[in-house]
């Protein structure tokens, strides 16, 4: 039987927008509504370079990456083609119009995903 955390109120997400939720390990889940109030929960990261979902455009029941402007589906994470890739959906419930998410996906599942770092690679110059 799953304990659930309660996240805010459905109101508290915006239509067509997203709400962040911090994590004291690993990065953010990214809770989205759509236009019929549908409530879906995915790591706050694209599969293709690390973009923040939650700052992409929600349509339907998908993302638009901010990035590049890959759609990717809230209900499974999915890349659309012919974009291959794959973001950790979240189990989410919402009960008398607030939002939960599963307390133990919350604290344990994708803890290993990274956000990619931005800029030139570094590279150490031999000694010498």
């Amino acid at each position: 039987m799953s304990e659930w955390t309660k996240i805010c109120r459905v109101d508290d997400i915006p239509v067509l927008g997203a709400r962040r939720v911090a994590r004291p390990v690993g990065l953010d889940v990214a809770v989205f509504r759509n236009a019929s109030d549908g409530v879906f929960a995915l790591l706050d990261r694209c599969p293709h370079k690390g973009g923040p979902l939650s700052q992409g455009i929600v349509f339907e029941q998908r993302v638009a990456c901010p990035l590049h402007n890959w759609s990717i589906g809230l209900c499974d994470g999915q890349a659309a083609a012919p974009d291959e890739g794959c973001t950790p959906k979240f189990a989410v419930k919402v009960e008398a119009g607030e939002v939960f998410l599963d307390a133990t996906e919350l604290a344990g599942h994708a803890l290993d995903a990274v956000r990619p770092v931005a800029g030139p690679a570094r590279r150490t110059m031999p000694a010498g």
